[in-house]
Protein backbone atom coordinates (compact mmCIF):
# COMPACT_ATOMS: atom_id res chain seq x y z
CA UNK A 1 0.00 0.00 0.00
CA UNK A 2 1.46 3.45 -1.13
CA UNK A 3 1.20 6.22 1.25
CA UNK A 4 -0.37 9.40 0.26
CA UNK A 5 1.23 11.87 3.00
CA UNK A 6 3.21 13.68 0.16
CA UNK A 7 -0.22 14.42 -2.14
CA UNK A 8 -2.16 14.95 1.64
CA UNK A 9 0.64 17.27 3.05
CA UNK A 10 0.41 19.08 -0.05
CA UNK A 11 -2.94 19.31 -0.08
CA UNK A 12 -3.86 20.35 3.80
CA UNK A 13 -0.72 22.89 3.11
CA UNK A 14 -2.74 24.62 0.14
CA UNK A 15 -6.13 24.19 1.47
CA UNK A 16 -4.65 26.43 5.09
CA UNK A 17 -2.81 28.79 2.37
CA UNK A 18 0.66 28.37 3.74
CA UNK A 19 4.02 27.76 1.82
CA UNK A 20 6.43 24.95 2.91
CA UNK A 21 8.67 27.73 4.25
CA UNK A 22 5.85 28.66 6.51
CA UNK A 23 4.99 24.73 7.76
CA UNK A 24 8.98 24.80 8.36
CA UNK A 25 8.92 26.99 10.46
CA UNK A 26 6.05 25.97 12.58
CA UNK A 27 7.53 22.66 13.37
CA UNK A 28 11.06 23.68 13.52
CA UNK A 29 12.42 22.00 10.08
CA UNK A 30 13.41 23.05 7.25
CA UNK A 31 11.68 24.45 3.52
CA UNK A 32 13.92 21.84 2.03
CA UNK A 33 12.71 18.75 4.59
CA UNK A 34 9.36 19.75 3.58
CA UNK A 35 9.84 19.90 0.16
CA UNK A 36 11.61 16.79 -0.02
CA UNK A 37 8.30 15.13 1.83
CA UNK A 38 6.31 16.74 -0.69
CA UNK A 39 8.16 15.24 -3.44
CA UNK A 40 8.60 11.75 -1.73
CA UNK A 41 12.35 11.88 -1.71
CA UNK A 42 12.03 11.24 2.10
CA UNK A 43 9.47 10.40 4.70
CA UNK A 44 8.92 12.51 8.41
CA UNK A 45 9.89 11.72 11.82
CA UNK A 46 7.31 10.28 13.96
CA UNK A 47 7.98 13.84 15.92
CA UNK A 48 7.43 15.52 12.75
CA UNK A 49 3.66 13.51 12.13
CA UNK A 50 2.37 14.29 15.11
CA UNK A 51 3.23 18.16 14.87
CA UNK A 52 1.91 18.55 11.14
CA UNK A 53 -1.01 16.74 12.55
CA UNK A 54 -1.66 19.26 14.92
CA UNK A 55 -1.00 22.24 12.90
CA UNK A 56 -3.59 21.19 10.10
CA UNK A 57 -5.70 19.30 13.11
CA UNK A 58 -6.06 16.31 11.56
CA UNK A 59 -4.80 12.76 12.71
CA UNK A 60 -1.69 10.90 11.58
CA UNK A 61 -3.90 8.45 9.84
CA UNK A 62 -5.60 11.30 8.01
CA UNK A 63 -2.05 12.33 7.27
CA UNK A 64 -0.53 9.39 6.13
CA UNK A 65 -3.87 8.01 3.82
CA UNK A 66 -5.33 6.00 6.17
CA UNK A 67 -8.68 7.05 6.56
CA UNK A 68 -9.72 10.11 4.70
CA UNK A 69 -10.93 13.81 5.78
Amino acid sequence: MESKFAENLKSLRHEKKISQGEVAKLIGVTQQCVSEWEHKKTEPTLTCLWLLADLFGVSIDVLCGRVDW
